[in-house]
C-alpha cells in the first residue's frame, strides 16, 4: 500500500475539526526536540481514553448471563405435547421401525425375554403320602 494512501485513510479517519499538521510541517522553530516536548505536554494535558475497553461496550450482569445460559427443561410441555395427540400407531408397527433402526451389534440388540418358570408341583397327593407311611412304617 502507498503511503499517499495509507495518509488519506488516516485523514479519513480523524474526527472532523481536529485537523493536525503534517510530520513535517509539526517542528517549532526550536527543533524536533521542542516539538516532541510539546506534544507530551499536550498529551499528558489531555484525558486519555482507556485503551482496554472497547467502545460501546456495555458491562453485562454475571447473573443475567446466567439465567440467559441456564438449561431450560421442557419435559412438561413436551409431554403435553406428546400426550395430545389422538393418533396411536399400531404396535407391530412400531416395532418394525425400531427393528429396522436397531443396530446389529449385540449392546443395540433388546434383552431376550426369559419366560417365568411355573413352580413344580408334587406329583403326589397328601393321600399318597399317607398310604406309603402306613405301608412303610407299618402304622394302621
Amino acid at each position: 500500500m502507498s503511503a499517499s494512501l495509507l495518509r488519506r485513510g488516516l485523514e479519513l479517519l480523524e474526527a472532523p475539526g481536529r485537523r493536525k499538521a503534517p510530520p513535517g510541517l509539526q517542528q517549532g522553530r526550536d527543533g524536533p526536540r521542542a516539538a516532541g516536548a510539546a506534544r507530551r505536554r499536550k498529551a499528558a494535558s489531555e484525558p486519555r481514553r482507556n485503551k482496554a475497553t472497547v467502545k460501546g461496550r456495555v458491562v453485562k450482569s454475571a447473573i443475567e448471563e446466567y439465567h440467559k445460559k441456564k438449561a431450560v427443561n421442557h419435559l412438561r410441555a413436551n409431554l403435553q405435547y406428546m400426550l395430545k395427540g389422538r393418533f396411536v400407531a399400531n404396535k407391530t408397527i412400531t416395532e418394525q421401525v425400531l427393528a429396522q433402526n436397531r443396530g446389529r451389534k449385540s449392546k443395540d440388540q433388546p434383552p431376550k425375554k426369559v419366560a417365568k418358570k411355573k413352580p413344580e408341583g408334587t406329583v403326589f397327593t397328601e393321600e399318597d403320602f399317607r398310604k406309603f407311611e402306613r405301608e412303610y412304617f407299618g402304622r394302621p
